[in-house]
């Protein structure tokens, strides 16, 4: 980042196969990015676990300290945090700083999840679909107002039949994410 310091910022967070230049993260960067915001790609390699706690806690280390960074080269209190998937087992630490998130595809069947974004006090974006074994809608929909639930859409967002129809679902996932960062996160 050159020049002043942006006000705007987010942590793009992959998930575990799926990294920040797949296009469901690679869009809300440039989108972060047109919004004159600093957008921050964290890159990992995730290990092989020997349980779901030493999991999370290592998805938590991973996500404070990219927070800690953008926060630090942006200057500013609270980035948006933007996750797939895997990253959302750090709700609870953007539950705790009180940080605005956008969950893509979030782990909605693991119970700490659930709990932290219930607890969350900023407000939050989640985006799944009906065929994703890990999304459900109705929690979803009793945690935040913010929801996009796209019908017959797996954990890639991704539709059965021609490629243009997923091809629509990312346009969607894209014009609620720009919706949540004009309207919400940084309204003009």
């Amino acid at each position: 980042m050159t020049g002043s310091p942006a006000r705007r910022a987010a942590v793009l967070v992959p998930g575990q196969a799926y990294s920040t230049d797949g296009a469901l993260l690679m869009y809300p960067g440039l989108a972060v990015e047109r919004r004159n915001g600093y957008a921050h790609r964290l890159s990992w390699a995730v290990p092989e676990f020997a349980d779901d706690d030493h999991e999370c806690a290592w998805v938590v280390g991973q996500v404070t300290a990219a927070i800690d960074a953008t926060a630090a080269a942006a200057r500013v209190a609270a980035p948006v945090v933007i996750g797939k998937s895997l990253a959302s087992l750090a709700a609870p630490v953007i539950a705790d700083r009180g940080l605005m998130a956008i969950w893509l595809t979030p782990i909605l069947t693991h119970e700490p999840t659930v709990t932290a974004l219930r607890a969350a006090q900023g407000p939050c974006l989640l985006v799944g679909g009906t065929a994703d074994p890990v999304w459900d809608g109705r929690t979803a929909r009793l945690v935040t107002p913010y929801v996009l639930e796209v019908e017959d859409a797996d954990h890639g967002m991704l539709v059965p039949g021609a490629l243009s129809a997923s091809a629509e679902v990312l346009g969607q996932v894209i014009t609620a994410v720009e919706d949540f960062l004009d309207r919400v996160a940084w309204p003009h």
